[in-house]
């Protein structure tokens, strides 16, 4: 079989490297692929928006599977068009896809189908908006409606940075995406990624994950698309992976099945577990980036069958095994992101990093320009390790990343604090 993946980033690469282990595939083509992929995958100058012209590349290339990577394709209805020409693909449909594209659609699923998460309200008007703000008091979240590559979500301390947020919204600072914003209670807790696949009717859980949103070590500075990220999460435990599937998942799906659109694709559900329980904070309708690399550094099992399955059906014939081992991935950014920096600066000295199943370098925002690399983008390398502890996992991924000669580069020194600090209170076992 041929597949196409759709994508550049870290997600991308990780699902070409775990897919070229199948042994049921011939040949991977990426579209438009990164300056790390080409040892894997054939990469291919086609444009995600010209959906002629991918139906017109999978026939020529006899493709038996589209794995769109991105969010920004599903919600301009890639897969609605591929299943349209039974070119099977892999992701939601243009409307299921709006639990990303619309933060105000999934509040109002979550409202119907009574899916625990932060009250809020939605908004076209900064003057309605500050209103609600001042009833309800800060810390408060603003968030603009539609897609904002990860930054589209403001936490504000005190009304004048709420207010500040709502005017920059709404006029204009993340284009056609703030048009609407959404503002909801600050949900105090840690937070998780949960995983599922499903083929509209039946889900198949996934590893848990944690990530790193905030650009600065202990969690501060401005949000991010991910500065790192580890699995699985210690704060997951089986109660609450069950309350998550029970309360949160299933409901959706049922949800979905409802709105006479069921969901295809995996579930991406961005949780707040609380003193009551898990709660959502968002869902995502792809793979998370950088979560995506751990999962398939930890997972043991082919990954085709299940992508196919969400595509046809049966996902929950499907089964999953994965390494009992941690894996943690940390994110090398341009420095500047997430606000402006510069691009096309030399990333040296990759090739002496010993590369293999528990450590590996999966390329983001990075150029191949005859035989050299070059950043140009945001969030760069992601340098993933595997290990018998988070600790050992962490250790393993700095070692590695600190080969690295970019001097334009920075990262975060403390990913995956949280679950070294639980392994250093419980000591050996």
């Amino acid at each position: 079989m041929n597949i196409l993946v759709i994508g550049s980033g870290g997600r991308e690469h990780a699902l070409v490297w775990k897919i070229s282990m199948s042994p049921l595939v011939d040949k991977i083509f990426v579209a438009p692929g990164n300056g790390g992929m080409a040892d894997l995958a054939e990469c291919v100058p086609l444009n995600e928006t010209d959906h002629d012209g991918v139906v017109k590349f999978c026939r020529d290339k006899n493709i038996g599977l589209v794995v769109v990577g991105p969010e920004a394709p599903l919600v301009a209805g890639l897969v609605d068009r591929l299943e349209k020409e039974n070119i099977p693909a892999f992701g939601p449909s243009a409307y299921a896809a709006q639990l990303e594209g619309s933060k105000g659609f999934t509040k109002d699923i979550c409202a119907k189908y009574n899916i625990p998460t932060a009250a809020y309200g939605r908004f076209s008007d900064a003057a309605s908006a500050k209103k609600f703000v001042r009833e309800k008091g800060t810390p408060i979240v603003i968030k603009a409606d539609g897609l904002a590559a990860g930054k589209g979500v403001i936490i504000a301390e005190n009304e004048p940075q709420a207010f500040t947020a709502i005017d920059d919204i709404l006029g204009g600072q993340f284009g056609d995406a703030g048009t609407e914003l959404v503002v909801e209670e600050f949900l105090v807790g840690e937070e998780a990624s949960f995983f599922a696949l499903c083929d509209g009717d039946n889900i198949l859980p996934l590893a848990t994950a944690q990530d790193h949103k905030r650009v600065g070590e202990g969690d501060t500075g401005l949000n991010t698309g991910g500065m790192g990220a580890y699995s699985p999460a210690p704060v997951m435990t089986d109660e609450m992976t069950a309350r998550t599937i029970n309360e949160i998942i299933l409901p959706t799906v049922r949800g979905m099945k409802q709105e006479g659109h069921p969901f295809k694709g995996v579930f991406f559900a961005g949780l707040m577990i609380t003193d009551k329980g898990p709660e959502l904070i968002e869902y995502n309708v792809r793979f998370g980036d950088p979560e995506c690399q751990v999962l398939m550094m930890r997972l043991k099992s082919d990954i085709v069958p299940a992508l196919m399955a969400c595509a046809q059906g049966n996902v929950d014939k499907i089964e999953m095994i994965w390494h009992d081992q941690p894996a943690l991935s940390v994110v090398m950014a341009t420095k500047g992101y997430p606000e402006s920096y510069d691009k096309h600066t030399e990333i040296k000295n990759l090739e002496s990093v010993a590369q293999g199943q528990s450590t590996y370098i999966f390329h983001a925002g990075t150029k191949c320009e005859e035989g050299r690399i070059f950043a140009v983008g945001g969030r760069v390398l992601n340098i993933t390790a595997m290990g018998a502890s988070v600790e050992i996992a962490q250790g393993k991924a700095y070692t590695a990343l600190d080969q690295i000669d970019w001097p334009e580069g920075f990262c975060r020194r403390d990913i995956g604090w949280r679950a070294v600090k639980r392994e250093q209170l419980s000591g050996p076992k």
